[in-house]
């Protein structure tokens, strides 16, 4: 993998840190995970103290990744350089930017960024971007570990294929090519267990009975829009309260609905007391970030989310609308 010069410049910054505090946004998943405790492995390797944060509990669908119960809402304000990782958008990061503390410290120290699928930022603080087209931010940060020859041990070979193949889907996304099939079977060489790692996850995605009669609920909500290319479930705030410990409502049925025939993009709607609504996006077409982006959030080209503070009965009609404008412009592009 060939660097630019400022890319250079921030990974040198980070070779010469000592103490890094490495950032999650609020919607924590597969890849910015795998990639969080991949990246702590590596830096402490290189003899950096290394902390991790985020601004909410690890959802538990997500505890089969090693180094989870590491992740803390707690801040380490000692640290030279933060590292942001699997994002690039303001509104992702607005949980713990809100605290003034961590506000400040990211606007006096430096902050490095690895992301994929993006070379844009819309921070309120300075940072340095490192960014390729890659499936996974875990698969950039393997390879910018090849480049700096720094220590893979079979514990963040772990955790690196697990951020490649959650935000690949097991490596069946469109976006998924030789090179990342090589990168997966580098890091098995590396001492990744595939097999192990997928009984694991198996093992945390058991649900409990009360959780599987509540999936029944969810999909009986479900409502159809654009000729069934549009499936949309919203989860008030009182079954987010009863229902997250035990499973996070949006990964229960989100992916779900990626299987009902005819489905193009799915969004989960919460809604909380406080007026803010959350959305959580998936499609099978890459639009995702966009549409998510009309509504001042981020992600990826086929999951991204985005927080606003508006009502569930005015938001409704405008997601319609821009799901629309979005497949439309995908259809006449393969028309072309």
């Amino acid at each position: 993998m060939e660097l630019t010069s400022s890319e250079i410049s921030a990974i040198e910054r980070i070779e010469k840190a000592n103490n890094i505090v490495i950032i999650q946004a609020e919607n924590p998943d597969g890849d910015s995970l795998g990639t969080a405790v991949g990246l702590e492995g590596i830096l402490v390797k290189l003899g950096k103290k290394v902390s991790l944060h985020c601004p909410v509990d690890i959802p538990k669908y997500l505890r089969y990744i090693k180094g989870w119960d590491r992740v803390s809402q707690d801040f380490d304000f000692n640290s030279d350089l933060a590292i942001i990782v699997d994002t690039t958008s303001k509104i992702l990061m607005s949980k713990s930017t809100d605290n003034p503390a961590i506000s400040s410290f990211l606007n006096k120290n430096p902050v490095v960024v690895f992301d994929h699928h993006t070379s844009t930022m819309d921070f309120d603080f300075s940072a340095e971007l490192i960014s390729r087209h890659f499936t996974a931010t875990g698969e950039l940060v393997f390879e910018i570990s090849k480049s700096r020859e720094w220590e893979i041990d079979s514990e963040t070979a772990d955790s690196l294929v697990i951020a490649i193949l959650s935000d690949s889907l097991g490596l069946t996304t469109e976006n998924v090519t030789s090179e990342t099939f090589k990168r997966v079977g580098e890091l098995v060489d590396s001492g990744a267990n595939i097999p192990a790692i997928e009984n694991s996850r198996r093992e945390f995605m058991k649900k409990s009975p009360e959780i599987l009669q509540y999936k029944g609920q969810l999909i009986s909500r479900v409502e159809y829009h654009l000729g069934g290319k549009l499936a949309v479930v919203n989860i008030p705030w009182n079954e987010i309260k009863d229902y997250s410990d035990q499973y996070n409502p949006g990964a229960l049925i989100g992916e779900e609905l990626r299987l009902v025939e005819g489905v193009e993009v799915n969004i989960v709607i919460k809604t909380y007391p406080d007026g803010k609504l959350t959305a959580r996006i998936r499609s099978n077409q890459p639009i995702a970030d966009t549409l998510a982006g009309y509504f001042g959030g981020g992600g990826h080209p086929y999951a991204a989310g985005f927080r606003i503070y508006e009502s569930y009965q005015n938001i409704y009609p405008e997601l319609i609308s821009a799901v629309d404008k979005l497949l439309n412009e995908v259809e006449n592009e393969n028309l072309q």
